[in-house]
């Protein structure tokens, strides 16, 4: 299993509607290959910073089945207006348990 780890920065004070449209688009993941599901954390210390944990069977499954589907447009299309700027986006696999 591999763990995609988006963190988001958005616009201040758009946290409500931000979250609502992350919910809103859960299903869209959730029906995407290789997708183990998906999870929207906000840090604590920064209120307008969040960190959307997505598990995938494998990288390609997130960079090439969903990236290039149109659930991702959508995907982009709900949320993307309230990105203060682009996410950072990293892949990271258990090593050691």
């Amino acid at each position: 299993m591999v763990l995609e780890m988006a963190h988001i920065d958005i616009l201040p004070g758009k946290n409500e509607e931000f979250e609502a449209r992350v919910k809103e688009a859960l299903p869209l993941f959730a029906r995407a290959k290789g997708c183990g599901g998906a999870e929207l954390h906000r840090v604590i210390e920064h209120d307008a910073r969040y960190v959307l944990i997505v598990r995938w069977e494998t990288v390609e499954n997130h960079m090439v089945d969903f990236r290039q589907s149109e659930d991702f447009q959508t995907w982009r299309g709900l949320v993307g207006a309230f990105f203060a700027q682009p996410p950072v986006v990293v892949h990271t696999e258990v090593k050691v348990k």
